[in-house]
Order: structure tokens, then C-alpha cells, then sequence
């Protein structure tokens, strides 16, 4: 009966154990996923924030403004532009 008796308190012992181990293994494992949640979030936003910086970057008043003051270019007038004639080819056909 002793022999009985010890052997289903080692029993108890081990399935109290692994309870406890998986326990910890879930609380870690979910801690781990609640991390992941919060940086993907972060990510979104980040995301979301370097796209409203793509829009405003690319709109076409700001590119005209650079290309104003940076690189000194201006608009084309009728003064300044040069038109060029099509060559005729030689053949007549193509």
C-alpha cells in the first residue's frame, strides 16, 4: 500500500509540475504575442505617418517651389523658347 500510495504522490507531483510549466509557457507565450501586437501597431503608424510625409513631399506645389529656389529653374516664356522644324528624310518614306 506505501509503494501505492508514493507512487501517486510522485504522479501528483509531476502533473503539478508540468501545470506549472505550461502555466508559464502560455504567460510567456502570450506576453510574447502582446509585444508583437503593440510593435505591428507602432509599425501601422509609422507606416501611415511616412506615406502623409510621401503625399506632401510629391504634391505639386511643393515640387514646383523646390525647383523654383534649388535649382533655379523657371517657367518657359515665348522670348527664351526655341522651336525646332522636323528633319525631312532623305527617302520621302520610312
Amino acid at each position: 500500500m506505501t509503494r501505492v500510495n508514493i507512487a501517486l504522490v510522485v504522479a501528483v507531483m509531476a502533473t503539478a509540475f508540468a501545470l506549472v510549466h505550461t502555466q508559464y509557457q502560455s504567460r510567456r507565450l502570450y506576453a510574447a504575442v502582446d509585444k508583437a501586437r503593440a510593435q505591428a501597431s507602432e509599425l501601422d503608424i509609422e507606416w501611415e505617418s511616412l506615406r502623409a510625409q510621401r503625399r506632401t513631399a510629391a504634391a505639386p506645389a511643393r515640387v514646383q517651389q523646390i525647383a523654383r529656389s534649388e535649382l533655379d529653374m523657371r517657367s518657359p516664356n515665348a522670348s527664351t523658347t526655341i522651336y525646332l522644324k522636323p528633319r525631312e528624310s532623305a527617302g520621302g518614306s520610312q
